[in-house]
């Protein structure tokens, strides 16, 4: 449907929902094959991959590999390029500490803001310590989420999910900013695929190099689920769309990053913002762009960046033909089983960062400014008598207009499809994220929310209650049943069936699981479509 132009939220909202909805080196060396052995005499577990061994290290009943190379390091010649297969070693690799983040273009998504590097094509393992080649243990790739410019898979602790579910876990780092989307004609010249989407490229390559060597770990190659949150999502609705991903994942989830809210830009509009980035750099002279962009400074990279934030992959190319939300929709898709959904109150995270204590009058300006001749049925649908704060009211609206109501949408093209499995995460005392805790504010439900009951997670700002945990066990039990066999029901579990006819979703939440039909109409879903919001994938 047509989009209305006066229904778009303010622009300072709608950049910092694009900036976190997507939301030195240090190098592990070789060690002789003594260290494969810990003090006290217990072994330390040795895999051995096609580049070398790797010795890694136990925790309790797991064992992981951490900063495995999946691609050369690319800087110098390799910056702007392709992700290049990486060098062998000859003596077994310690595989105990994590790798650097890729180097990061906005200021918030680490703990330790210094610890990046280009050099950071990198990905660690989590598995079962009973593991062994042949196993064939169902694998969940983990890609994720930062706007595409920020964070890092070494974030995502997946001990505790390999042990409940038997599941190997694979954690990645990706190109960000633009060192991983620019599609600047100049550097692309030699580019097989002719695209820029170079974090969209090495996502791809460390799925490749799981397949080719996720056997010598315990799990099974034929058994890739790829799962994401955000922009991590949203790269998920990429590969799902890419001809080069074809045939290397099983299943796919899709975590608070639904394909037809995180839009990719059509090629020439990429273009556009890859010469303005350009510019700013000033890489403008004939012939001098290419060699003058690779040879840049990598804090003038970053600060280039300013207020040209990257929307993502772009499509156009032979990486990204069609855009992906369109692609599904027509059925020219990689068609795989699909578990999908949001939190409760996505937008919490955003208006808590941008308009914590917004008044009443402040929150009925903005409905009129934003939403034109519609407002006051905005009003009526989102009466401030109905919320505790406007705060609350505005984070409800824009949580409907955007994450909520766009993983319905998404959800309803998949359905017809594939099997489709939606959720929503509702725990009302949920933590928020490290550093963006604003006093005295309910921040419960927001964006990132449902990740530290997944994952060993160094984001979150406070530790979960034994309840919570509890939570988290039964998330990650249902998460591993849809890697092993595409349905996420659990014996012993409250059931998780398909979306069907109505839509029918699975309720999160720490006193009780449920399953529900009104995730569409809690969302005041139909009312959005009907005002032209829907998704515009025709």
């Amino acid at each position: 449907m047509k989009t209305l132009r006066t229904v778009r939220p303010r622009a300072d909202f709608a950049w910092l929902l694009a900036l976190a909805a997507l939301l030195g080196t240090t190098l592990m060396g070789t060690v002789p094959a003594a260290a494969a052995t810990v003090p006290g005499g217990e072994p330390r577990p040795v895999v051995h991959t096609a580049q070398g061994a790797l010795i890694g290290r136990s925790h309790d009943r797991t064992q992981e590999f951490l900063g495995i190379p999946y691609a050369a390091p690319p800087i110098g010649h390799l910056r702007f390029r392709p992700p290049q297969e990486p060098a062998a070693w000859n003596t077994p690799r310690d595989a105990a500490t994590a790798a650097p983040a890729c180097l990061q273009f906005s200021p918030f998504g680490l703990r330790d803001p210094k610890a990046v590097s280009e050099d950071c094509l990198y990905l660690d393992i989590y598995r079962p310590r009973a593991a062994h080649p042949g196993a064939r243990l169902p694998v969940l790739l983990w890609i994720h989420g930062g706007a595409y410019s920020q964070g890092t898979g070494t974030q995502f602790g997946g001990r505790s999910l390999a042990d409940l579910t038997g599941s190997v876990v694979v954690s990645i780092n990706y190109r960000l900013g633009q060192l991983g989307y620019l599609a600047l004609p100049e550097v692309l010249r030699t580019n097989a695929l002719q695209s820029g989407s170079f974090g969209l490229m090495d996502q791809i390559a460390a799925l490749k190099w799981t397949r080719q060597n996720i056997a010598g770990f315990g799990g099974n190659p034929s058994n890739i689920t790829i799962a994401g949150q955000s922009a991590g999502s949203g790269s998920v609705c990429a590969m799902l769309t890419s001809p080069q991903a074809r045939g290397l994942f099983s299943r796919a989830v899709l975590q608070s990053g639904p394909c037809t809210l995180l839009r990719a830009p059509e090629r020439a509009k990429a273009e556009d913002q890859a010469r303005a980035y350009a510019t700013r750099l000033g890489c403008t002279a004939p012939g001098d762009v290419a060699a003058c962009i690779r040879g840049a400074r990598a804090a003038d990279l970053v600060s280039a960046a300013t207020t040209l934030p990257v929307t993502g992959p772009a499509y156009g190319d032979r990486l990204l033909p069609l855009e992906p939300s369109k692609a599904i929709a027509s059925g020219d898709w990689n068609k795989v089983p699909i578990l999908i959904g949001s939190t409760r109150a996505e937008a919490r995270f955003f208006v808590a960062l941008t308009q914590p204590r917004l008044t009443a009058q402040e929150y009925t300006d903005q409905i009129r400014t934003s939403y034109g001749p519609m407002a006051e049925e905005v009003l009526t649908r989102y009466p401030l008598t109905r919320f505790p704060t406007p705060y609350h009211a505005l984070s409800a609206v824009l949580t409907d207009t955007t994450f909520a109501c766009h993983t319905y949408w998404t959800a309803r093209l998949f359905t017809p499809q594939v099997p489709t499995y939606a959720y929503e995460f509702d725990d009302p005392d949920s933590p928020t994220l490290y550093g963006a805790q604003v006093p005295g504010l309910d921040q419960s439900n927001g964006h990132s929310a449902e990740l530290a009951y997944l994952f060993a997670y160094t984001m979150g700002d406070r530790p979960l209650t034994e309840k919570q945990t509890a939570l988290g066990n039964q998330m990650k039990r249902y998460w591993g049943a849809f890697a092993r066999s595409g349905n996420p029901s659990v014996p012993g579990q409250t059931p998780w069936p398909p979306t069907g006819t109505p839509h029918t979703s699975l309720t999160l939440n720490p006193d009780t699981i449920s399953t529900s039909r009104t995730f569409a109409a809690d969302h005041e879903c139909d009312f959005w479509e009907g005002r032209g919001l829907g998704p515009a994938t025709s």
